[in-house]
């Protein structure tokens, strides 16, 4: 269980923390960008197909009236995190820290070079192995005839394998999170 909690926070940050939510957040920023050019389209891509109407509508009311404005980039954000089973909690502010991940892949996704996601990946891995490889080593050394230290050993060596499976699995698979986002 505490190996998949560690792979959640590792892998789904945008789950995690404020990011799609965020005023500074691809979201909100696609969605101020279709009001200054009046280009809804912009917009629609972050949300599910079947949500366009309710979007067209807010978009319609914010362009008519700078102070429906706030209202639609609420409908934006709330629509865009149902789209990703995720719950709203309401648009969060500019600057949060999101950690290092995020603004790699953000990085990653505008240059189309990978330099930076894999060196934040790569770091956060080898932390997370060297950290389980450590303790996995302290217990290795114990008395046959002391169970405790014994079973210590094995709850080490479990987290040490379960980790690395994990890892290697989640490493081969859909993004946590994000596995259901929109239809097509």
């Amino acid at each position: 269980m505490r190996l998949r909690i560690t792979l959640l926070l590792l892998l789904s940050a945008v789950a995690a923390f404020p990011h799609c939510d965020a005023m500074d957040g691809p979201v909100v920023k696609a969605a101020q960008a279709a009001l200054k050019t009046g280009d809804v389209e912009r917009v629609l891509i972050w949300v599910r197909a079947s949500d366009e109407p309710s979007i067209k509508a807010a978009f319609d009311a914010a362009r008519k009236d700078r102070a429906s404005e706030q209202a639609y980039l609420e409908t934006v954000v709330r629509l865009h995190r149902a789209s990703e089973n995720a719950p709203y909690e309401g648009i969060k502010p500019a600057g949060l820290d999101v950690g290092p991940a995020i603004p790699a892949a953000d990085s990653a996704a505008a240059s189309g070079t990978a330099n930076d996601v894999m060196r934040v990946l790569h770091q956060a891995v080898a932390h997370g192995v060297t950290e389980r490889l450590n303790a996995l080593n302290a217990a290795r050394k114990y008395d046959p005839k002391d169970v405790e230290a014994g079973r210590l050993y094995v709850r080490a060596y479990v987290e040490f394998i379960h980790y690395v499976d994990g890892l290697h699995k989640a490493a081969g698979g859909a993004p946590a999170g994000h596995a259901a986002v929109h239809e097509h």
